[in-house]
């Protein structure tokens, strides 16, 4: 799967049921309730919650070899929500590969052998790990929820984008030369051989290319959509 992307799109997954919340939100308006969650963005008349961003940093903690002590930034997290919800828009229109549970339970099985913050929790055995939930506010069915999410997005993302990208052996090699030598070279380290190395050269290059379409078409559909960041005054009267 795209590693690079994953990075990009994921210190999170994916934007809860967006149309359950907007009727939901509008129901306990319509009551008379004070509003628990607050409205962040509106795209394309989804929308997305304070409390999508709070899961959004609660999820970070399960991204492979993540810094247990990063810093969160929360408008980055919105633009990545924003991001995902665009794609989701998109996906739910054309024919998707289907993940079956058993997919989705083990790639997260291998996922959580990288996760740095797992280690003093001892998420290798059971109750280490439900332990390990626990603490970033997550039952296993709600992370299943969340994590096939994140699997059929960049499953889509591969579908659209990856398939007509051809990677030429010049290119591979140009990046081993002019790239990955002068980086061992620095090191004073010995560089592998082009040929024991060359497959993930080739993969990084098409990550990069993938990268660079996603991100030209994110902007359209954002220029061509109705994307609205809401501003609210914090009680010092500052707006975030």
């Amino acid at each position: 799967m795209l590693g690079v992307l994953a990075v990009a799109l994921f210190a999170g997954v994916g934007v809860q049921a967006v149309a359950q919340k907007s009727t939901e939100a509008n129901a306990s308006q319509d009551a008379g309730a004070t509003p628990i969650d607050r409205v962040v963005a509106v795209v394309n008349g989804d929308l997305i919650l304070e409390s999508d961003v709070d899961e959004e940093r609660r999820m970070a903690a399960f991204l492979p070899y993540s810094d247990p002590a990063g810093s969160f930034s929360r408008p980055k997290a919105i633009e990545r929500l924003i991001d995902r919800d665009l794609i989701e828009q998109q996906a739910k229109v054309q024919p998707q590969k289907l993940i079956t549970d058993a997919e989705v339970q083990a790639n997260l099985n291998d996922v959580r052998k990288d996760i740095l913050a797992c280690k003093e929790y001892k998420c290798e055995t059971a109750a280490g790990w439900q332990r390990f939930l626990a603490a970033n506010g997550f039952t296993e069915a709600e992370l299943l929820k969340r994590w096939r999410e994140r699997m059929e997005t960049l499953a889509f993302i591969e579908q659209r984008f990856r398939m007509g990208i051809r990677i030429s052996d010049a290119e591979v090699k140009q990046y081993y030369t002019k790239t990955l030598l002068p980086q061992y070279a620095e090191r004073h380290a010995a560089a592998p051989k082009l040929d024991s190395i060359s497959d993930r050269i080739r993969e990084i290059l098409l990550q990069q290319q993938v990268s660079a379409l996603l991100d030209d078409w994110l902007k359209a559909l954002r220029a061509s959509g109705d994307v609205r960041m809401m501003t609210v005054s914090d009680a010092s009267g500052a707006t975030r």
